[in-house]
């Protein structure tokens, strides 16, 4: 029987970091995380109809207008927001080649 010895020992944090980079599913949980946080932050997500994220940029199109020109102005506050709430996520990858932190929001 092995037994895991303490030099071996991971917390748990680790343990899921290590899992999600095994499994390559670090640029889609990611991508999930952002756009979740968009929702969370913008409190647009009942008029957000499509959301799409290439190259640290986050695509929002809107189905109000309404609601694009009241958060078109407060584009780089929801960044920053969205960015720190990123951060504070435990299972968010910020070195992630594919996906990391939200450079710039387009409104659609």
């Amino acid at each position: 029987m092995n037994r895991l010895s303490r030099k071996k020992a991971q917390s748990m944090e680790e343990v899921i970091m290590e899992y999600v980079r095994s499994m390559k599913i670090a640029a889609g949980l990611n991508r999930q995380l952002i756009f979740d946080a968009w929702d969370e932050v913008s409190g647009a997500s009942a008029s957000t109809v499509s959301k799409y994220l290439k190259d640290g940029v986050l695509y929002c199109a809107l189905s109000s207008s309404v609601v694009r020109s009241r958060l078109y102005p407060r584009r780089e506050e929801l960044r920053r927001r969205i960015n720190e709430k990123l951060l504070g996520d435990a299972l968010f990858v910020k070195d992630d080649p594919k996906t990391g932190l939200v450079r710039q929001i387009i409104l659609k």
